[in-house]
């Protein structure tokens, strides 16, 4: 299982550098065309007094700027935060310029300096983002008094009235802060989504390697085995052949004993794969128990119960080994042990449609406030001063059950939870029932093996 707090620092560290300089060039240009074209229009078509030499003097500031970056750094340049930060700062502070001379809040494109502050809300630290918007809002405060007038051709002063100004002023800061939350809000959302993903599927891409390694071994002991009983065979006529000489004859025990050594090692190997490679089908029971397996040692009980309303007329379902069922049920019973304080319960039953498994724990349950949060990625509901965090290995931001049931899911299954108090596990010999429920539902013809390879299976013992 892949640790979530290094996950976390990691995709940090990644999307500091995710932004090329040469799209910041490009954004700037486009800036830079809007800009003159503006000045262009207010000047040929509206006859309006501008000062030419400092506007001039503000777009060539950024055209500078863009030049320096295109010939001082090579042209697949990465940002860092800081540099992203000293971009984006860059054209904020130029836009301002810009605004200043052209009339401050009087001037309509005065809106745009919402852009700069929601940008960096999607792609920059929040403290950056705050020191944007602090820069922002100060800057149009001190605009909304302190401007070039825009003047007409005849010399009259274009200004709004007064309470516009306010209006103005009022709507950009609104603006800023509330287009700046919701842009980082969704992108945080959209991260964390893909991160939660990428994990996802690196767990099951680390699943089904180790699910083909064995198949490997067990195709690899297979195939050896005929050489490796040759060789014994041979060995063992030169045994016969060269009792005579005794440094030969001990060369041939030699090899025989050592054909015998790389059997067994072959064996031990492929026990495992040979059990991957000839059942791709398994019971659902020992389906369970295999998930379970690697959490036996750590403490705690795990009770396995079967409960069927009548065992002889359904046999028991042999469904497909997938990695994604083993690995989902491997986290939601991890996740039980972690809480657990003696206990946890694992309940089987099945009926001629559905397969339903319920994981059941004697620890505190579930905190009420997050059960309909159960299953988003980075979500923590451990608090840091619990006693309880001090008995579990790591610290969990719910990535773990995030890609359990997301791996459950991809095989259709139907993942609900609840506490004991709320809900009973139906026909359960868990009389208490607290701590946390967790049921997994199928439908059979969704996991169940479409061939029996195996053959008909007798009513087994179960549990």
């Amino acid at each position: 299982m892949i640790p979530e707090n290094a996950l976390t620092v990691s995709r940090d560290n990644q999307r500091s550098r995710w932004i090329r300089l040469r799209t910041m060039i490009l954004l700037r240009w486009v800036a830079i065309l809007g800009q003159s074209a503006a000045v262009l229009v207010a000047v040929q078509f509206y006859n309006l007094r501008l000062e030419l030499d400092l506007i001039i003097f503000a777009i060539g500031i950024s055209v500078a700027g863009n030049l320096v970056a295109m010939f001082v750094f090579p042209e697949n340049e990465r940002l860092s935060e800081k540099q992203n930060m000293a971009m984006i700062l860059f054209d904020l502070l130029q836009l301002l310029l810009l605004l200043f001379f052209t009339g401050g809040l009087n001037n309509p494109f005065a809106v745009l300096v919402i852009a700069p502050v929601a940008i960096s809300a999607t792609s920059l630290p929040v403290r950056y983002t705050f020191s944007l918007g602090i820069i922002a809002i100060f800057a149009v405060t001190l605009l909304a008094n302190y401007n070039y007038p825009l003047l007409t051709e005849q010399g009259f002063i274009l200004r709004v009235p007064n309470i516009f100004i306010f209006g103005n002023w009022t709507a950009i800061v609104i603006s800023m802060l509330f287009l700046s939350f919701y842009s980082r809000k969704v992108t945080v959302e959209v991260n964390d989504m893909s991160d939660a993903l990428f994990a996802t599927q690196m767990a099951l891409s680390r699943e089904q390697k180790l699910t083909d390694l064995g198949g490997v071994v067990a195709a690899a002991a297979h195939e050896l085995g005929t050489p490796l009983a040759t060789i014994k065979l041979a060995s063992s006529e030169l045994m016969d052949e060269l009792k005579d000489k005794k440094d030969l004859w001990e060369d041939a025990v030699l090899i025989r004993d050592q054909a015998d050594r790389c059997r067994d090692i072959l064996q031990s190997m492929g026990q495992a794969g040979k059990d991957d490679q000839h059942m791709r089908n398994a019971p659902v029971s020992e389906v369970i128990r295999e998930a379970a397996e690697p959490h036996s040692d750590r403490g705690k009980e795990i009770i396995f119960e079967l409960n069927l309303k009548s065992k002889e007329d359904i046999s028991q379902p042999l469904i497909q080994r997938r990695p994604e069922i083993i690995h989902g049920l491997r986290n939601m019973i991890q996740n039980a042990i972690d809480f657990a304080n003696n206990k946890v319960w694992i309940v089987l039953s099945w009926s001629e449609t559905d397969i339903k498994i319920a994981i059941n724990d004697d620890g505190p349950g579930f905190p009420l406030q997050m059960i309909s949060r159960i299953g988003d990625p980075f979500v923590s509901y451990r608090k840091a001063s619990s006693p309880r965090l001090k008995q579990i290995d790591y610290q969990g931001m719910g990535l773990g059950l995030f890609i359990a049931k997301t791996l459950l899911e991809r095989t259709n299954a139907k993942l609900s939870f609840s506490n004991g108090g709320a809900k009973e596990i139906e026909n359960s010999k868990n009389v208490t029932q607290i701590g946390a429920i967790v049921e997994i539902v199928w439908l059979r013809s969704d996991i169940e093996a479409q061939n029996n390879f195996l053959g008909e299976n007798e009513n087994l013992q179960v549990f």
